[in-house]
């Protein structure tokens, strides 16, 4: 291509991106086809719709109300695929009721009556036996009717505030005294009861549940005794719960979280669902008094709040009708090694969850937090587990005597109250605990151990793309390295000081750090790709990442494959790139892996004229994770860990199974497996640790790596 015309193209013209919310809205439309797909044990699938559900709630809460924010302050400027805020909601309105009306489809036509197959019975009240009833009028009186608080409305008595996300039953009382004949009144469904009741056992010694709402509307008419019910109906508000948290004026950043806690409860009513009998009246009460737009009102044909069903797939003894047990294995690089820092000492150390086992970081931690050779540990922390033994593991070094400092990301969305309890409990336990940068979340993950050796002090680095997170990490896909590379160590010691202090360093040795220089960096590592590629050499990038947003790397990509780069990208969720355009992105594919697991990793790679570099990083091609994270980008230089990582994004290309296509349009398809060989990426890892693992047991020495192509 003519070197004028290649830079005087227009990478950045509107038809050229996807809308970021439709985008994410495809890829809950590809986590909903997991629970259509029959090929999945049923309560897996079960499982997957539940995750569409609370994955909407979380959209509408956060994405759908900053739309809606816009709206109301008369925003007009459209985003970088041409649509205004407006003109977005009208979008995801369309797209989300197509959605909602396809989870119910699913839940109705297929997944209750698979329960039913395997004698497990959600029932209504008109199908219960006097066994049942019997049991029920107990259980109503004596645990469910003392926690009820029925609230009527009228001119003494206001419209009482709905809580975010609670289950509620909306009724109808008659009373020819008021206007309309009627009087609304509210009762919601307590959260603290459990929402599947199971009923006695049958003689068929199938197991019969019934949902508490079901169980209140039974009996709703003793809570408004003496007057006249004309109709229940189950609904739902999600509210707008976008934390806005000014932090240069507040003075204790931990009770200005807690106090928008507590505000999130109350934000604009965002979506309304019903039952989809709800009565015309009643919808117009909600309505008015929600200030709510008939477009987000959402008729259900179900069960409202589908997140119960996670409460049916941890069932005992249906271990048949779910994946086959998933068990970590001792990570590669680890076999037969009994001191961790000794083995950390003789090489890098690459881990890949949850094939390999996380145990491994948690081990690393727990063995610093004991061994009366290490000084300090430093730590960052975004989310953990409710019990986190790498919670644990810092106190108890704290309370020997330990230096211990640990960075708390409170404003991780979601998880602040658990944030803030753990981060209580580390201070108490003799911790420096940093609640973050002003503007800054610090999304990375980096845990530095100094240890005092008879050589001197030495620095031990564990560096990950995912969480310190010991649940998580056994259903969420990432990588790990653990180093004593001098150079990472440095770097590692500057990170801690830039977040405990004000220092910055002047340069840094491996790492590349968000907001600092991690754009400009991948920017650079792009431009020397398309360099390349216009100078006749070989160029190629490929990428793997949970969401591709970013405009300028986008176009970057763009001016890429228009000089020849091959660009290979997995984004798991949003993607707002078109591939296959003619002449703009025809050298750039994208797909998306949606299994058992999620996928979590970040790993990026570039060709550079053979030299192959590949780094792992804590940041996604979002304009969030460059400009106002702080993230952490690290390279893997070891020859036989390069060639594990590339192999990997050989086997995740070669995926015919879990992946989907995305074309210029926007859309994603299975793969066509016609002359392909049958490939589950992630059941093929969780193989080969095992196998690995059995061959090392087998021949009692350390496996020597062999590449395996696809």
């Amino acid at each position: 291509m003519n070197e004028m015309n290649f830079n005087t193209l227009q990478y950045n013209q509107p038809e050229y991106f996807i809308n970021r919310e439709l985008s994410w809205l495809e890829f809950n439309e590809r986590v909903l086809e997991e629970a259509k797909d029959r090929n999945n044990p049923l309560f897996e699938r079960i499982k997957f719709l539940a995750i569409v559900s609370s994955n909407l709630d979380e959209f509408f809460m956060v994405r759908v109300a900053s739309l809606k924010d816009q709206v109301n302050v008369d925003f007009k400027k459209p985003d970088p695929a041409g649509f205004t805020p407006k003109e977005q909601l009208k979008r995801i309105s369309i797209r989300t009721h197509k959605m909602v009306e396809d989870q119910y489809n699913t839940l109705n036509r297929s997944l209750i009556p698979g329960l039913r197959k395997n004698n497990i019975h959600i029932i209504h009240r008109e199908d219960l036996t006097s066994r049942h009833k019997d049991f029920l009028e107990e259980y109503f009186t004596n645990i469910v009717y003392p926690v009820l608080t029925p609230m009527a409305v009228d001119s003494s008595r206001p419209f009482p505030l709905i809580l975010n996300k609670s289950l509620n039953l909306g009724i109808l009382i008659k009373n020819e005294e008021m206007e309309e004949g009627v009087i609304f009144a509210t009762v919601q469904i307590p959260s603290v009861l459990p929402r599947i009741i199971e009923l006695p056992s049958a003689e068929d010694n199938g197991r019969y549940f019934i949902l508490l709402e079901e169980l209140v509307a039974m009996y709703v008419d003793r809570l408004f005794a003496g007057h006249d019910i004309i109709c229940v109906c189950p609904y739902r508000i999600t509210r707008n719960a976008d934390l806005s948290i000014e932090e240069d004026e507040a003075e204790d950043l931990l009770l200005e979280i807690e106090k928008s806690l507590k505000q999130r409860k109350w934000g604009e009513a965002i979506r309304l669902e019903v039952g989809c009998n709800m009565d015309e009246k009643l919808i117009h009460i909600l309505k008015d008094a929600l200030e709510i737009h008939h477009r987000d009102i959402y008729y259900i044909n179900g069960p409202l709040d589908l997140t119960f069903l996670m409460k049916i797939y941890a069932f005992e003894v249906y271990d048949h009708l779910k994946y086959s047990l998933h068990t970590p294995q001792l990570p590669q690089d680890l076999l037969g090694e009994e001191d961790i820092f000794e083995a950390i000492r003789s090489k890098d150390i690459l881990l890949h969850h949850p094939y390999e086992s996380f145990e491994a970081v948690v081990g690393f931690i727990q063995k610093a937090a004991a061994d009366d050779k290490v000084l300090a540990i430093k730590q960052t922390l975004y989310r953990v587990s409710g019990d986190s033994p790498i919670v644990a593991a810092l106190a108890e070094a704290a309370e020997g005597g330990k230096q211990v400092t640990v960075l708390v990301e409170l404003k991780a969305r979601f998880d602040e109250e658990n944030n803030i309890q753990w981060a209580k409990r580390l201070e108490k336990a003799g911790c420096h605990v940093i609640y973050g940068l002003v503007g800054l979340k610090t999304h990375s993950k980096i845990t530095l151990i100094v240890r005092k050796e008879d050589e001197g002090i030495k620095r031990y680095v564990h560096l990950g793309t995912g969480n310190y997170n010991d649940v998580t990490a056994r259903f969420y896909t990432d990588m790990g390295l653990l180093t004593s590379n001098e150079y990472i160590g440095a770097d590692a010691s500057a990170v801690f000081n830039m977040l405990s202090g004000y220092s910055e360093p002047p340069e840094w040795h491996k790492l590349e750090v968000a907001p600092l220089g991690l754009r400009a960096k991948f920017m650079e590592l792009i431009e020397n790709e398309t360099k390349n590629a216009l100078a006749g050499k070989k160029a190629k990038i490929m990428a793997k990442m949970n969401s591709l947003v970013d405009t300028e790397i986008i176009q970057a990509l763009y001016k890429a494959s228009v000089a020849g780069v091959k660009i290979e990208l997995i984004v798991r969720g949003v993607c707002c790139l078109r591939p296959g355009m003619k002449n703009i992105s025809h050298n750039i594919t994208v797909r998306s892996i949606v299994g058992r697991f999620l996928e979590h990793s970040r790993i990026y790679y570039f060709y550079d004229n053979g030299r192959e570099l590949i780094y792992l990083s804590s940041a996604d091609w979002m304009p969030r994770n460059l400009n106002r994270r702080v993230e952490l980008l690290f390279p893997i230089e070891d020859s036989k860990l390069k060639e594990r990582i590339i192999d990997n994004f050989q086997i995740m290309l070669a995926d015919t199974v879990k992946a989907r296509i995305l074309d210029c349009e926007g859309k994603y398809s299975r793969i066509d497996k016609r002359g392909k060989k049958i490939l589950n990426s992630q059941e093929y890892f969780s193989e080969l640790a095992i196998e690995r693992v059995k061959r090392y047991n087998k021949e009692q020495i350390a496996p020597v790596f062999e590449p395996i192509t696809s």
